[in-house]
């Protein structure tokens, strides 16, 4: 028997779900989308209004957008929240409560996500995030299998979060091709591969210091991030706005001359290919 797109995508969603015991579930309950904004209070150490109110989540969830949390018994480990665009799904908002990064959280809610979207004969997600957090841009791109768009200099203007506060925000516009090859192997659990044998290091880090950018010659680029940049932001802010707009200029320039963010590496260096 064939099986269907949005049916593998739910089998895909319920198994990343119970294989790290947890819970996916819509939040319509007022306490419950409360609860989602305390818990995105606490991953950026900052307010409801500098982040997502709890008048404006419960509007999204009643007119039918995608407000979902992921339990781990009844505690409330991870939540997401998007809206219908033009065509797609805009992920806004996705966050893991601290310490539980990287134990299924997050891949979880986007498998679900995928689900819920599929469900409703959509299959784009589209979302941004901060080209400088290398673990982010790897779950996102190897991980989930999406694709980086555009760069996006000072996309959301100031933010005065705990994360982000003194800081540009730079992000990367992903788009996540539901049914692509590449997305349902990374669902299954079998995420792409990046070869880069015979690269050329177009930005290197020099310690905790970008190192000064090379001319772009080769087919196939690698262009570093900071090892850890929240980290960075706190110790040296001056070191982590200096990686901000060298990143910014590489990958702009880079970009412009007609390459691809094609991955990530596992240390945190993007790679480019020549379209």
């Amino acid at each position: 028997m064939t099986v269907s797109a949005d049916e593998d995508a739910r089998a895909c969603a319920d198994r990343a779900a119970g294989a790290h015991g947890l819970r996916v579930s819509a939040l319509h309950d007022l306490a419950d989308q409360r609860e989602l904004v305390d818990l995105f209070c606490r991953i950026w150490r900052g307010t409801p209004e500098q982040l997502l109110n709890t008048n404006t989540v419960r509007a999204l969830a009643h007119s039918g957008n995608y407000v979902v949390g992921a339990y781990r018994g009844s505690t409330l480990v991870g939540a997401t929240v998007a809206f219908l665009g033009d065509g797609h799904l805009h992920s806004h908002i996705t966050g893991v409560e601290p310490g539980l990064q990287g134990a299924g959280v997050g891949f979880a809610l986007k498998q679900d996500q995928r689900a819920w979207a599929l469900e409703r004969g959509i299959e784009t997600v589209c979302w941004t995030f901060d080209p400088l957090v290398s673990r982010n841009a790897y779950f996102n791109l190897q991980k989930l299998g999406g694709l980086a768009e555009a760069y996006l200099p000072d996309f959301y203007g100031p933010m005065e979060d705990g994360i982000n506060l003194g800081d540009a925000s730079d992000r990367i516009y992903l788009r996540w091709d539901l049914v692509s090859p590449r997305v349902v192997a990374a669902a299954h659990g079998k995420p792409a591969e990046l070869t880069t044998s015979g690269a050329e290091v177009l930005l290197a880090r020099n310690g905790d210091e970008p190192a000064e950018p090379r001319q772009a010659t080769g087919s196939v680029l690698l262009v570093a991030v900071p090892e850890d940049i929240e980290a960075l932001r706190a110790a040296r802010p001056d070191v982590a706005a200096r990686w901000r707009y060298a990143v910014r200029a590489t990958l702009t320039v880079t970009l412009d001359a007609g390459y691809l963010i094609t991955g990530i590496t596992r240390d945190g260096r993007y790679v480019l290919e020549h379209a």
